[in-house]
């Protein structure tokens, strides 16, 4: 691995913290289908180890995803450093077969919150993220319970994640909503309401799946083309992209591969003119 990538992309104010807007998603640490810990633990350390190293100084992950198993290596790895944010979320069940499903009731929220200080080795999780809104549980009762563990100092920050503009003007009634972490990307708009709503009122916006092998595909001619001209990737350019499209906008690119990821971190400093940034914009509105 080289000592020479290192995170350019610009900042981003969340609460009293100062990030890099190009961050890191750790749910590819896990095994197949997320589900286990991964074949090689000491490889998933090193990715972790190696992001901060490169100046990435966000990390997401959540209690599902393994289940326990991401957050257990990120806290085994880095413990609680201060200059890294570590956000984590809640709300979402595992089985065996892979599937995700919604639990949002507020005595397991209150459950789950103390696995992962343990796992994350920490008095106080940075950023508490709901992970799904749960058709079981009235929405606002999920919420306000976020609002109490932040009110209880567990969590310092809170976010939400999957939710509709409604969804987002109900939380902000409860608390200060610091993210939103919704679905989007070049080739993927469908949360772009959301995205307005977060850049109006400075909410960080992070974009799950945001280079997406699919959705990028669907615009690979015009990816290829302007990876071409920059001597890159068309997965770079999807992220280069997304860092220009917002201020507020926070993309967590995922990996298992330390290569991969110096390849993710390097697509912070490849720098779209307005040109290009726009012909992207157009092609999925």
């Amino acid at each position: 691995m080289s000592n020479t990538i290192e995170n350019e992309s610009d900042t981003l104010e969340l609460g009293d913290k100062t990030v890099h807007r190009l961050g890191f998603g750790a749910m590819r640490l896990c095994g197949d289908a997320i589900i286990g810990p991964p074949e090689d633990e000491e490889t998933a350390r090193e990715v972790v180890q190696h992001a901060v190293d490169c100046g990435v100084d966000f990390i997401d992950t959540a209690d599902s995803y393994g289940p326990g198993v991401s957050e257990r290596l990120i806290g085994e790895t880095i413990g609680d450093p201060d200059d890294v944010l570590v956000a984590t979320k809640a709300g979402l069940l595992r089985n065996r077969e892979g599937e995700w499903l919604a639990h949002g009731e507020p005595d397991y929220i209150r459950n789950q919150v103390l696995a992962s200080l343990d796992r994350l080795r920490t008095d106080t999780i940075d950023l508490y993220q709901f992970h799904r809104p749960d058709p079981d549980t009235p929405f606002e009762n999920s919420v306000q319970t976020f609002a109490e563990l932040k009110d209880e100092g567990l969590v310092d920050q809170v976010g939400v994640s999957n939710v509709s503009v409604e969804q987002l003007e109900t939380a902000r009634e409860h608390v200060d909503v610091a993210t939103v972490q919704n679905r989007y990307n070049v080739g993927d708009r469908s949360n772009a309401d959301v995205l307005e709503v977060c850049a109006e009122n400075d909410i960080g916006f992070i974009p799950w799946a945001p280079i997406d092998g699919d959705d990028l595909e669907k615009h690979g001619d015009l990816l290829d083309e302007i990876a071409d001209a920059h001597d890159a990737t068309r997965r770079q350019v999807g992220l280069a992209w997304l860092l220009e499209r917002s201020d507020v906008i926070l993309p967590i690119p995922g990996t298992s591969d330390p290569d991969h990821l110096e390849s993710n971190v390097a697509a912070s400093r490849l720098s779209l003119d307005n040109e290009k940034v726009q012909r992207l914009t157009d092609i999925a509105k």
